[in-house]
């Protein structure tokens, strides 16, 4: 059994994630490689500390630089803001150290190439951070999609709503400003990459992008509340995406639906432990939709609970993340999503804003 040091940038929320899913990821799993929580930085030492004291690492590093020439640390996650993430990678990359960066891959489509140029050169593992995709009802759904269980999928619709800036009394903050931190650059990455994941690749699309509380306790907001997206897959299939900082009510609406000859699919993250199954089959009078629980029989469940309908939550996503990524660094294979994915997802993104500037359906350059 082997020990590899993790390098931790940024402690906040998704970096106290990630410190619980290193620590946890060991003992849920049995993981062949195990990590151990070396080194952490933050916007300041005394953050940094802060952290150390309170997840365990060994030691806090004045900058996000010690981190990566620690000669403890053998791989990186990045939790920074966005803005940040192409540097850090590109300098782990130079370093030959394997890296997870959270999504979205960077602060644009430019830094997200410049990002996949630099992994790719190095030959070292990397991934991104799209946890949703990886809960166990998710997981069933796209087994039940391959197995053709519902027919020839003939539609897709997916959201990632929210309400944390439904108010429109609240001030405006950081996430209020640039585009990296709007609605498209922070809840539309994870309902793009889940398309993707379900339906394929996406051949091109249309896109409306709003800003419907422009000013907030005085200050100028500028970038976006929400946003709509007409796509085409590949397949053919049409779909609709839609996301919302400001959906009053939705506290973690990441929802899909489904459609096929033979049936049909429905998932919100809201009831994470269950999947919705519709099947077209027998009596007219006895068709419905089938609520069914995850439990043991689903992927990655069962070494977090023996029991049906325990369920799993959020931190368990993030555990699952780190058995992969520590799988990739260990086998040397690659693992989805790398930072490819991400960039697929970023081209995306990019597409729809030029949709929504010019009002025509835009086609996704090939990578």
């Amino acid at each position: 059994m082997g020990e590899i040091g993790i390098g931790l940038i940024g402690g906040g929320y998704m970096g106290k994630a990630h410190a619980v899913a290193m620590a946890a990821v060991g003992a849920v799993f049995d993981t062949p490689l195990r990590p151990k929580l070396a080194v952490i930085a933050a916007s300041s030492m005394e953050s940094a500390e802060r952290y150390r004291m309170a997840y365990g690492f060994d030691r806090a590093a004045e900058s996000w630089r010690d981190v990566v020439s620690d000669p403890s640390v053998g791989a990186i996650v990045i939790a920074s803001p966005q803005e940040t993430h192409r540097q850090i990678a590109e300098t782990a990359f130079a370093a030959g150290k394997p890296v997870f960066c959270e999504k979205p891959l960077g602060a644009s489509v430019e830094d997200a190439r410049a990002m996949v140029a630099a992994a790719e050169a190095s030959g070292v593992p990397n991934m991104i951070g799209f946890n949703y995709v990886r809960t166990p009802a998710t997981q069933f759904v796209r087994r039940l999609l391959s197995d053709g269980v519902i027919g020839d999928v003939t539609w897709f619709r997916g959201e990632h709503t929210e309400d944390f800036l439904a108010d429109p009394a609240l001030s405006a903050t950081w996430r209020t400003t640039g585009r990296a931190n709007g609605t498209m650059g922070d809840l539309a990455p994870h309902m793009v990459n889940c398309a993707l994941a379900l339906m394929g690749p996406i051949a091109e699309v249309s896109a409306q992008i709003d800003t419907v509380h422009a000013i907030r306790g005085g200050d100028k907001v500028d970038n976006d509340d929400q946003a709509q997206m007409m796509v085409r897959f590949e397949s053919g299939v049409m779909g609709h995406l839609f996301f919302s900082r400001i959906a009053t009510g939705r506290k973690m609406g990441y929802a899909y639906e489904i459609q096929g000859t033979k049936g049909a699919i429905r998932f919100d993250q809201e009831d994470q432990n269950a999947v919705h199954l519709y099947r077209a089959e027998g009596p007219e009078a006895t068709r419905g939709f089938t609520k069914i629980l995850t439990g043991p029989e689903h992927p990655d469940y069962l070494p977090f609970c023996q029991g049906p309908g325990h369920g799993t939550g959020y931190q368990d996503q993030i555990i699952i993340e780190a058995r992969d990524f520590l799988k990739a660094i260990d086998t040397g294979e690659p693992v989805w999503p790398t930072f490819r994915d991400g960039l697929k997802v970023s081209r995306i993104i990019d597409a729809a804003f030029v949709a929504s500037d010019t009002g025509t359906w835009q086609p996704i350059p090939l990578d």
